[in-house]
């Protein structure tokens, strides 16, 4: 990958590199929204499922990441100016600032809805609720959740 500012290439390369990432972003939503539906309804879940699909888009994360590095590196180069000039990338980075931040709030909901269902192993809880039962969070969940 030639990641120098002057060549023809480096503006489509990146916005190639970007987009795919982008769609390792969706993916990620779209994982996140699978298992959320998964954990709201009343059906069994399987956690293993989501754990072997995370697993996968993990290994396509990482190696989308390591060349994004590289394109930063690059792209920190530019001037000010030349950065503004470039169009088609500014849209791509802000997607997939507004793609990870929507994966962050399901994922959040997703671990909420997993202490609910008492799903957390205790050595993920924290040290203060680590100190009471294993299944004292998702009791405390029903308890309030049946009073409100």
């Amino acid at each position: 990958m030639n990641t120098t500012s002057s060549t023809p290439e480096f503006l489509p390369a990146l916005a190639r590199d970007l987009r795919e990432h982008l769609g390792c972003c969706e993916t990620a939503l779209a994982l996140a929204t699978e298992e959320n539906r998964a954990l709201n309804t009343a059906g069994d879940f399987q956690p293993f499922e989501f754990h072997q699909k995370r697993t996968r888009l993990l290994a396509l994360l990482d190696s989308s990441l390591l060349r994004l590095r590289t394109w930063r590196q690059a792209w920190q180069q530019f001037a000010p100016a030349d950065r503004e000039r470039c169009a088609e990338v500014k849209p791509v980075f802000q997607a997939i600032q507004d793609l990870l931040m929507r994966v962050l709030m399901l994922d959040r909901e997703n671990q909420q809805a997993l202490l609910r269902r008492g799903l957390v192993p205790p050595k993920h809880l924290s040290l203060a609720a680590g100190t009471q039962p294993s299944h004292y969070v998702s009791t405390l969940y029903r308890r309030n959740a049946a009073a409100g």
